[in-house]
């Protein structure tokens, strides 16, 4: 073979392993690209299933005791205490301890009565505290030891409006104040209504009670205009609203536990 020969011989053998080499690379960098891709979709359908269940997990507040050093009545209030804890918190060594005060309250129970004709029963009366006369739903404080929680509901809308109700549903549960006041309140809904036999005698601010049935989206509406302000009555309609859309499905029984209640837990 001739020199010529051998040198393209050579050349072709180059460019043939050139190419090899060079299909090679893209082949490897094909797969690292498919690998890399494949990765990526997996880890975006595992962020997507995470996100997923995380939207169709319930949300609930956790009751989470902890170890109270002390605990005291510094100022005697005519309706409430007012009560300083020093509280051990969290996982430093030494143990830290925080103190708070707070209101020491009762709780509170509320009553959304509602007619045949979806008109909810409101009241107006004056509040001290905001200088106003306000609207509001029936409620009342959890003062008489012993008393269940619906039955206190019962009471205080016969006292507040001479009303009595067949039918009694738990519509919510929350907490007015949590920074600074253990009040706990439950809402009712009350249906199947007619007046009481008895007329109470109302006295102070609840001497000049008045009394209005008004349809409960009207009401709602007042709410989002920002024309009422009590928090009740705002949690307590725009949750009927709610409720009532999904065909009532959310209700409780009226007698359904209440442990989030600071002062029930464990009675029930």
């Amino acid at each position: 073979m001739s020199v010529p020969e051998q040198q393209m011989n050579a050349e072709q053998q180059t460019n043939a392993e050139q190419q090899t080499n060079a299909e090679q690379q893209t082949n490897a960098e094909q797969r690292t690209n498919a690998e890399q891709r494949t990765n990526a979709e997996q880890q975006t359908n595992a962020e997507q299933q995470t996100n997923a269940e995380q939207q169709h997990a319930v949300l609930a507040d956790e009751v989470s005791p902890v170890t109270v050093r002390s605990s005291e009545v510094v100022y005697g209030g005519i309706v409430w205490d007012i009560r300083r804890d020093v509280f051990e918190y969290g996982d430093a060594k030494p143990v830290e301890t925080i103190t708070r005060e707070y209101v020491d309250h009762t709780g509170a129970v509320a009553v959304l009565a509602l007619d045949e004709q979806d008109r909810v029963l409101l009241i107006r009366q004056y509040r001290h505290a905001i200088g106003a006369r306000e609207w509001e739903i029936p409620a009342g404080l959890l003062d008489i030891d012993g008393e269940a929680p619906v039955l206190g509901a019962q009471r205080e809308l016969a006292e507040e409006a001479d009303v009595v109700a067949g039918e009694w549903n738990l519509l919510s549960d929350f907490y007015s104040t949590p920074g600074g006041s253990n009040e706990a309140i439950r809402i009712y809904l009350a249906r199947g209504l007619s007046a009481s036999g008895e007329i109470f005698e109302r006295t102070d601010e609840e001497s000049e009670i008045e009394k209005r049935w008004v349809p409960l989206d009207e009401v709602v509406a007042a709410v989002l205009a920002r024309t009422i302000g009590n928090s009740i009555l705002s949690i307590a309609v725009l949750t009927a609203q709610v409720s009532r859309a999904g065909g009532w499905a959310s209700l409780g029984p009226a007698d359904a536990p209440w442990p989030r209640h600071p002062k029930l837990r464990g009675r029930d």
